[in-house]
């Protein structure tokens, strides 16, 4: 019990002596300790990381299901871990109308029948659409609530630790200035000095630790960046994949419903759907991979620079983590010094930045005059 009790006074202690520097540093009455500028970029890109990926996050629900009741009563199902109730979709809900009425009007007349054909592909479709929302659902939006729900809370409880321990840094440099002030002829205040002084020593060692560790977490970033890169790619593919089944179906339907005879369309339509029936349109396959992007007017300066013995400058389009000792990591918009060796892969070239060096993908640079 008595050891509880001086914890408890410790922290008390503690808490009141950070409350005093924080009051003092905002009133202009106390000196405060600046983060170095790697860090404080670091931050920024994290905290931005985290509001457009919240954006992002936001707006590709309301794409997956533009109805914000329902968009409600997931969330909350999802709260309460229960299964989400099987619903039909809107493309669902009129195919079904499509197929009743067509089945009302009879499936021996034209209409009815081409009815029929349009609410069975308009079903089709909303079966495509639940694979595209589950799809996304899993591959896009979940890596995405993954971070700001885990690795970003990481990043603020480490931030939160570090901005504690420079307060508890700048309370020590206070306090040993003003033992420092004090008459130094007393003992009294000599032990004062002293004790400050080791005090600054301990909490100074603390800072650094901690600042070490807010730093690697904040660097990880990039790996979460590259991350998101590929669930943007998974995004790109089940799109493609999803809007290339709808095409699909929709020109079987128009073949379908362009194969009925012409006395049962109308006279001021007879002429529009035998050219629409003679359209030629051709078919995608679904497993059609996204096109590869052509080279940028900038690939003839890499083909020069290769073969030359010189070196050029580079800006950086996007961050890069090395895969090895022999690569270099990359921070977008960062300028470099690229240079090409003999018998390195066409698609490497040596980057240079200060003391640092390694090879670096020539996909990721842009040269500059």
């Amino acid at each position: 019990m008595d050891f509880n009790v001086k914890r408890l006074a410790a922290d008390a202690g503690t808490f009141l002596s950070r409350a005093v520097q924080f009051t003092e540093e905002k009133l202009g009455q106390a000196e405060k300790t600046e983060l170095d500028a790697h860090l404080e970029n670091l931050l920024t890109r994290a905290e931005c990381t985290k509001q457009w990926t919240e954006r992002i996050m936001k707006q590709t629900e309301v794409l997956l299901q533009p109805n914000p009741n329902v968009r409600i009563e997931e969330f909350l199902y999802e709260k309460l871990e229960k299964k989400v109730p099987t619903r039909l979709n809107n493309h669902e809900q009129l195919g079904q109308s499509m197929i009743d009425s067509g089945n009302e009007f009879g499936p021996g007349t034209a209409y009815g029948n081409a009815l029929i054909k349009y609410g069975e592909t308009e079903k089709q479709i909303g079966g495509a659409e639940r694979e595209f929302i589950q799809s996304s659902a899993i591959n896009f939006l979940t890596p995405f609530r993954n971070f700001l729900e885990g690795d970003f809370k990481t990043i603020l409880k480490e931030r939160k630790l570090l901005q504690n321990k420079r307060l508890d840094l700048d309370a020590a440099k206070t306090r040993l200035k003003k033992a420092r002030m004090a008459d130094a002829r007393a003992v009294m205040w000599a032990e004062e000095v002293k004790k400050a002084e080791q005090e600054l020593r301990m909490t100074q060692s603390e800072f650094d630790r901690q600042a070490e560790i807010t730093r690697l977490l904040l660097e990880g970033v990039s790996s979460t960046h590259a991350h998101h890169l590929r669930c943007l790619n998974d995004f790109v593919e089940a799109q493609t994949t999803y809007y290339a089944q709808c095409y699909q179906y929709m020109v079987d339907l128009q073949k379908q419903l362009g194969s009925f005879p012409s006395t049962f369309s109308s006279n001021n339509n007879q002429s529009s759907v035998s050219a629409a029936a003679s359209i030629s349109v051709p078919a995608i396959p679904l497993s059609a991979s996204l096109p590869t992007p052509v080279a940028g007017p900038g690939s003839s300066g890499f083909s020069e620079l290769r073969n030359s013995s010189g070196s050029r400058r580079a800006r950086v389009l996007y961050d890069y983590d090395a895969a090895g000792s022999s690569e270099l990591s990359l921070l977008a918009d960062e300028v470099i010094m690229v240079s090409s060796v003999p018998g390195m892969d066409s698609d490497w070239l040596m980057g240079e930045r200060g003391n640092q060096k390694g090879k670096v993908p020539i996909t990721y640079l842009e040269l500059l005059n």
